[in-house]
């Protein structure tokens, strides 16, 4: 019995870590000298979470797998820096160098995307026929779909290559980090992005609980000033821009030329406008407007999947051991009589041994995550 909930605690201890109100960002670094930035990502968990039916489109914000999202919107320092490295011709909103990088099409993220992995070695998340600094190149071509024959087809999603690190986040991925109240596969959703049923509380520009920049403001504020955290540890999800979504308006990404959908209201709408009720919009992957921005998500760091490698291990040998039969009567005589050495696989674990299981798992997940980070920065 003890060593059952011993198990189930230390999966529950690790895999909480990640998608809880206490997931840490950790941030990716892009580029060189003057174009250098940092994107910064949280760890969003529980895979498998139910969907929420009770906001739009129904269902939405289930996901299968662990990933992460930036914490930020895209700032128009970034999208200019690996233009610039790239040599992408992508353009965007002048407002200000730590804005929200608007007026960029849904073809120019995805080359922005494109870039943050191919300038990393990895592979590029979506297709172009014509590649920058090559004859009739233009930003904003549509993406051509995945087939069969390339590397990292998948027939569930044919505008993203799996082989990508860095993608543009379904409107699953996008809805989860905003919305769910994470714990539990089962925890339910709030309203709004605030972690909250009520309206956020208007503000032009901070950080505090609860807040986001919306209702007519007259700009959007730095991309690290956009209102209160969700639940997951997401800013500006709610208000101060929209944000491009990769998923197509059918949900099938089956079409490159396909209307793709935005959604999280912006600095001069109103609450209604940045709830799960709301559902955004959409346009064509060759349209801009001032509103509407991006965001990143990622897979999960390798130490993710490692330190949940090790859990199960420990699950699995746990598992293995089997308890010493209690004897009574004439054969305990028999036992102590022929003083038969105990095998090891006989052998119970104690409560306190189980505990300095779970304790080492908790130091892995200390030692691993920086380790992994470093060494993914020196790359």
């Amino acid at each position: 019995m003890l060593r059952s909930f011993a198990i189930v605690l230390g999966v529950v201890l690790v895999a909480g870590s990640f998608g809880s109100e206490s997931s840490t960002a950790r941030a990716d670094t892009f580029g060189s000298g003057i174009n250098q930035f940092t994107i910064d990502f949280v760890d969003i968990g529980v895979p498998g979470n139910a969907a929420d039916t009770s906001g739009a489109p129904n269902p939405a914000g289930s996901v299968g797998t662990l990933y992460r999202m930036g914490v930020y919107e895209v700032s128009e320092r970034m999208v200019t820096a690996a233009s610039t490295l790239g040599n992408l011709g992508l353009t965007t909103s002048a407002r200000g160098a730590n804005k929200p990088a608007t007026e960029v099409t849904w073809n120019e993220a995805a080359r922005f995307v494109n870039w943050l992995n191919t300038s990393k070695g990895f592979s590029p998340a979506y297709k172009f026929a014509v590649q920058p600094g090559s004859g009739g190149y233009s930003a904003d071509a549509d993406i051509q779909l995945w087939t069969a024959g390339d590397a990292g087809y998948n027939a569930a999603n044919q505008y993203r290559n799996s082989n990508a690190i860095y993608f543009l986040p379904s409107v699953d991925q996008w809805y989860k980090a905003a919305f769910f109240k994470g714990g539990s596969t089962n925890a339910g959703y709030w309203d709004f992005p605030t972690g909250s049923d009520a309206d956020p509380t208007p503000v032009a520009s901070g950080t505090a609980a609860g807040t986001a920049v919306f209702a007519a403001q007259t700009d959007p504020a730095d991309i690290t000033l956009a209102g209160g955290r969700s639940p997951l540890g997401t800013v500006g999800q709610g208000g101060n821009a929209y944000e491009w979504y990769e998923t197509a308006v059918s949900g099938t990404n089956t079409s490159p030329a396909e209307n793709r959908g935005y959604r999280g209201g912006y600095w001069n709408n109103f609450a209604p406008s940045l709830s799960a009720l709301d559902g955004g919009f959409a346009l064509a992957p060759q349209s801009s407007t001032t509103e509407v921005g991006l965001r990143i998500a990622a897979v999960p760091e390798p130490g993710t999947y490692a330190i949940l490698a090790v859990v199960s291990g420990i699950a699995l040998a746990l598992r293995g051991v089997k308890r010493q039969p209690r004897l009574r009567g004439v054969a305990a005589q028999a036992v102590a009589v022929t003083s038969l050495p105990q095998s090891p696989r006989c052998r119970a674990f104690t409560l306190v041994e189980l505990l300095v299981v779970i304790a080492i798992i908790a130091t892995l997940i200390g030692l691993l995550l920086p380790a992994v980070q470093s060494a993914r920065e020196a790359a």
